[in-house]
């Protein structure tokens, strides 16, 4: 009989029924505006694991605090504004600097990984070796050249210098300087491919 009495008690209070409406209302709305919220938070996490995080853990503690919605604003602003400081407080608790792993594919058609761009660039030793032997030899094929067309490719391709800077250099015209560096190209490369 007690248990009746303190049923029907509960019935006639104020607060358990406005609490039923809410929660009414609460249902209601999550399932119509979800995907809004859900854009909210990714606006602020731009990850939608990390979204989806945001708006669970608001709607959760939305759904504890039920009692505290005083039904002045809408159920759906107040919501929102819970998404946004759910998504904004986890966005403070990230890490400044994200942390990612060396084996994260890059680029998914090619299959580059990141740690394929942290390699070191400069050359391995195999290849310091190869350039050696390759300056080397072509010391020894410019040695070869007459002294007008080595002196006119040194300045040239050796030190990176333009076709007009050869040619007041060697007190030459620019066409001349054209005809010598194509002699002594050609001349190099007949060279190279009879070793």
């Amino acid at each position: 009989m007690q248990a009746q009495q303190a049923y029907i008690g509960v019935e006639q209070n104020p607060a358990v029924q406005m609490n039923g409406q809410a929660s009414g209302e609460f249902e209601e709305v999550v399932s119509q505006y979800l995907p809004s919220l859900y854009r909210r938070a990714y606006r602020f996490m731009r990850d939608p694991h990390d979204a989806e995080d945001a708006v669970q853990d608001a709607l959760l503690s939305a759904y504890k605090h039920l009692d505290q919605f005083k039904g002045t604003a809408k159920m759906a602003t107040w919501l929102t504004s819970i998404v946004t400081n759910s998504a904004l407080t986890q966005l403070r608790r990230r890490p400044r600097k994200p942390h990612v792993s060396l084996d994260e594919r890059l680029d998914e058609e090619q299959g580059y990984y990141l740690s394929d761009r942290l390699a070191d660039a400069r050359p391995s030793p195999e290849d310091e070796c190869m350039w050696s032997e390759t300056h080397g030899h072509l010391l020894d094929f410019l040695a070869e050249l007459s002294p007008t067309l080595r002196e006119t490719i040194q300045l040239r391709d050796l030190e990176g210098r333009t076709t007009s800077e050869v040619a007041s250099a060697l007190g030459v015209s620019q066409g001349t300087v054209k005809a010598n560096v194509s002699r002594a190209r050609t001349k190099l490369k007949r060279l190279m491919h009879e070793v």
